[in-house]
């Protein structure tokens, strides 16, 4: 039998009734405003780029320990990145993939130590030069060499067969001088290194680099630097396709910029002790 509630009993369930009713109707608490985010100090990148190159030709490209291209070259790209505001990414390729590579969009810049020849300037949209390696001599220490070429006639000087320098050799000493033409530069300067002959002709860098091994510490560089744009070539550019002039155009003022402010000297000297622009 269930008894009455007593009427206090009652009040307080009637209570509890009208609440829980009141909790079911009541509409939902408004979230409390996001606090707005905080604005990066950074500027984002305009656009995204790659850049490719062989890495393989140190010190210009080469991969670091940790695999990434690097070098002269990146070194440049990455600071020319930097004032066109671009993002970039590296990446590496084998020298006969660059060019096909880049016409099939697969990269965007191609920045490997590429001459500038008239073949290539009806393919690419190419940049300003960014380096240009001399043509120079090199010699036993202590030769009475450093001076004009001339200094060299009647000696015996070392070239590559069938080369730039061998052209501009045969050009400027004619009958001067003995020519002995080997089949690489390696050749030549084994044979100065073992006296055969007096000088060896060719790319400043490249003979810098050999100076620096312990084989080539019996030589060092000598005369003036030779720049023959006939027979030498103009330099080094970077390679863009022809329809990309916008990129081409930013890529060119940032290259002018570091040079005119010694950003690029400063790069240059890190890797090399003479001036390559």
């Amino acid at each position: 039998m269930r008894l009455p509630l007593r009427p206090l009993a009652l009040l307080v369930t009637l209570l509890a009734v009208a609440s829980g009713a009141f909790a079911q109707h009541r509409p939902p608490a408004k979230p409390a405003p996001a606090k707005p985010a905080a604005k990066s100090p950074f500027t984002p990148p305009a656009f995204k780029i790659t850049v490719a190159t062989e890495a393989a030709f140190p010190p210009f490209n080469y991969l670091d320990r940790k695999g990434m291209p690097a070098g002269f070259e990146m070194e440049l790209a990455q600071e020319a990145c930097q004032r066109m505001k671009a993002e970039c990414e590296f990446t590496a390729f084998k020298w006969d993939e660059l060019i096909p590579g880049l016409l099939d969009k697969k990269f965007d810049i191609i920045m490997s130590s590429m001459e500038v020849t008239s073949e290539r300037r009806k393919r690419l949209g190419l940049s300003r030069r960014y380096y240009l390696s001399p043509g120079a001599f090199i010699a036993q220490k202590g030769a009475p060499f450093d001076g004009p070429p001339s200094l060299l006639r009647n000696k015996r000087i070392g070239i590559q067969k069938d080369s730039t320098h061998a052209d501009w050799a045969d050009k400027s000493f004619r009958r001067s001088a003995q020519l002995k033409r080997y089949n690489t530069v390696a050749e030549a300067l084994q044979a100065l290194a073992a006296e055969e002959i007096d000088a060896v002709f060719g790319d400043k860098v490249q003979l810098w680099l050999w100076s620096q091994k312990p084989e080539g510490k019996c030589c060092e560089l000598v005369g003036q630097d030779i720049k023959d744009s006939q027979t030498l070539g103009i330099g080094v550019a970077a390679g863009l396709r022809r329809e990309d002039a916008k990129l081409r155009d930013a890529f060119n003022k940032a290259l002018g910029e570091m040079i005119s402010d010694g950003t690029y000297k400063k790069i240059n000297e890190k890797y090399f002790p003479f001036a390559l622009n």
